[in-house]
């Protein structure tokens, strides 16, 4: 997949390259990465776009193409839903973003819902840097999450409320050395699903993250840009303090 991302790939050619059967093919690689080769494979594309988008001058017509899309339009479609930011967007904040907003955040709210704590954990070397963590309808964290937090470390988290539902627990933590490493091999990721979620129910949980594999599905979402986000919180703690002291 990685070789061919501009390639018409079908399940077929995938199957023969791994000299199985069609459906015993997709049920194995299903097995290793919680995704269908087909979405597997639109993710990596994705992935893929996001590089270019920041490290080239690539239209994004011609960053379209290179990931084997025909129609721009489609393409960035896909993107803003997969990322959270247009091709045009992505590319002018540098790949990150300040804030990750949350799926219909008003019906969350009025919508029967539970809990979900746990802590974060991981194996030696796990950096000390902030940690995303969300609910996603599926195993590739894209998209807006219907619950989410950002913590400055790993350790313990409360998701608080989560929608009445199935969903998948996904996290993902970027070193300090992202800028000269690829980001594949710079970003931690865990993830445990489904999680049924009922009316008033508390799901503990506990997330490893470990460095990314080639079988996890990449993380789509547009990274956090950490400074950024701790100015939005501090100027948020200072006007609830000012607020208390009014």
């Amino acid at each position: 997949m990685q070789d061919n991302l501009s390639d018409h790939l079908t399940i077929d050619d995938m199957a023969r390259a791994a000299l199985f059967s069609k459906f015993h093919f997709s049920r194995i690689f299903q097995r290793a990465t919680g995704v269908s080769p087909g979405r597997f494979l639109s993710a990596l594309r994705l992935q893929q776009a996001k590089r270019l988008l920041v490290s080239t001058s690539l239209t994004v017509a011609d960053v379209s193409l290179r990931v084997g899309y025909s129609s721009v339009g489609t393409f960035s479609s896909r993107f803003t839903r997969s990322v959270g930011l247009s091709p045009t967007t992505y590319r002018r904040m540098g790949g990150f973003t300040t804030h990750v907003p949350i799926a219909d955040g008003h019906a969350v709210a009025s919508r029967p819902s539970g809990t979900v704590r746990g802590r974060i954990t991981g194996t030696p070397g796990l950096p000390n840097n902030r940690v995303f963590v969300g609910m996603f309808p599926q195993r590739i964290p894209e998209g807006r999450p219907v619950q989410c937090r950002i913590l400055d470390t790993p350790g313990p988290f409360t998701l608080d409320p989560v929608p009445v539902g199935a969903w998948h627990l996904l996290a993902h933590s970027v070193g300090p050395d992202e800028e000269t490493v690829p980001a594949a091999e710079a970003t931690w990721v865990g993830s445990i699903g489904p999680l049924l979620v009922t009316r008033d129910s508390s799901v503990e949980v506990e997330l490893f993250l470990q460095p990314m594999r080639i079988v996890d599905p990449p993380v789509l979402l547009a990274l956090l840009d950490a400074r950024q986000s701790a100015l939005r919180r501090e100027r948020a703690r200072l006007r609830a303090v000012g607020a208390g002291h009014a």
